[in-house]
């Protein structure tokens, strides 16, 4: 069967569900509700910066959204990653063990503060950090000392390890979290990708003591640019927003500050875009698994299998994943979709592939490079 037989079918699918015969995108927002309304009152009230009142509300709405006892806004996922790894102890010379498929922002935080990554291989079935290969690195490298975890190889200290919930589909949460509190590393949850995704009932970002989320402009829900932190100690919460914001001690007019601190809140105006998404934000997921369902029937008895969300999960399948038979076939996808009007994009490139860390540690990364050569991300843009 030449190319086109086989893929002419998945172009017209998609530009079907999208009822486009124009370029489809792989994640637009959606802006069906307050946006313009909140935003100019912003404009007219003069509040844009990082005072005003969307910025309270929306830390509010995402804090009882997914059940945190504090939420507080970032100007980006990547600034709320790294400040998650400060408040957690990480320091100069640690070890922050991550995975290798993930986005740059990941081992970008870790990198910041001077931390190494290492990096260990995912699970088939939620493409996220496996406490099956975690487990198996840390009985080999790791050893605990006066209650603290160090690396045998090279005497770091490992203290913190970030699973990603790839794609929004759920890590197993449980057994990784008990595997961290065994060898005394903090757990912080990488929910960049997963607002409104459920594990066991419980919402991504809430297993963790520390979890990241972001809203960057191909998210499920947008505030043009921004991230969140999300805490199950509000008082741990209180002081991130401190730092967040310069540290800045409370005061009518003096400027002092007791801590270093951060430039990293959110703008009033971004908070803004944020509580007129978050009015739809079960819309949107609804939306976006009706999708997913109607893709997964799509591939059914296909060589092309759809990534399906994890068993005691609800993903919000924010980019729907397909997986080609091999490295050839999906390079063959990626081309003939992208010439014919449909956004697709293969997985990222791995961090143990990036220049900057290619001398990190890792495992055999075996689901790691398994994935990378047959997984492409297809349209999943709210339908609304």
């Amino acid at each position: 069967m030449c190319i086109r037989d086989r893929y002419k079918p998945v172009v017209d699918f998609i530009h079907g569900l999208y009822h486009s015969d124009e370029f489809v995108p792989l994640h637009a927002p959606c802006f069906i509700g307050n946006e313009k309304k909140y935003l100019n009152e912003c404009i007219d009230t003069t509040f844009v910066s990082s005072v005003g009142k969307f910025v309270d509300r929306f830390e509010e709405m995402v804090a009882d959204y997914t059940g945190a006892a504090k939420a507080v806004v970032c100007v980006n996922g990547t600034n709320a990653l790294h400040m998650a790894l400060l408040l957690a102890g990480v320091e100069r010379e640690d070890e922050v063990i991550s995975q290798a498929l993930t986005f740059i922002a990941t081992a970008n935080a870790i990198s910041y503060i001077g931390a190494h990554p290492v990096f260990i291989d995912v699970d088939r079935v939620t493409m996220g950090l496996s406490p099956d290969s975690l487990r198996k690195w840390l009985s080999t490298f790791a050893e605990i000392k006066y209650g603290v975890c160090y690396n045998k190889g090279t005497g770091r200290r490992v203290r913190a390890c970030v699973p990603m919930h790839t794609f929004g589909h759920p890590t197993r949460l449980v057994e990784l979290a008990q595997i961290c509190e065994e060898y005394h590393i903090e757990l912080i949850e990488d929910a960049a990708e997963s607002i409104g995704s459920l594990y066991k009932g419980r919402h991504t970002g809430t297993i963790a003591k520390i979890s990241a989320l972001s809203f960057n402009g191909n998210k499920t829900i947008t505030t043009g640019g921004g991230g969140m932190l999300l805490f199950q100690d509000a008082e741990l919460g209180a002081y991130a927003k401190h730092l967040t914001t310069q540290a800045k001690v409370p005061h009518r007019w003096e400027f002092m500050h007791d801590h270093i601190g951060y430039n990293y809140r959110m703008p009033n105006i971004n908070a803004a875009l944020g509580c007129a998404q978050m009015e739809n934000l079960d819309r949107f997921i609804d939306n976006k698994r009706e999708t997913a369902e109607k893709y997964k029937f799509f591939f059914k008895d296909t060589p092309i299998e759809f990534f399906s969300e994890p068993e005691d999960c609800r993903s919000n399948y924010w980019l729907n994943a397909v997986l080609l038979p091999d490295k050839s076939a999906r390079d063959e996808f990626l081309t003939y979709t992208n010439d014919h009007g449909v956004m697709t994009r293969p997985i990222w490139g791995l961090m143990n592939k990036q220049p900057m860390f290619v001398g990190c540690q890792t495992d055999d990364l075996t689901n790691t490079y398994w994935f990378e050569e047959r997984v492409v991300n297809i349209p999943s843009s709210v339908r609304l």
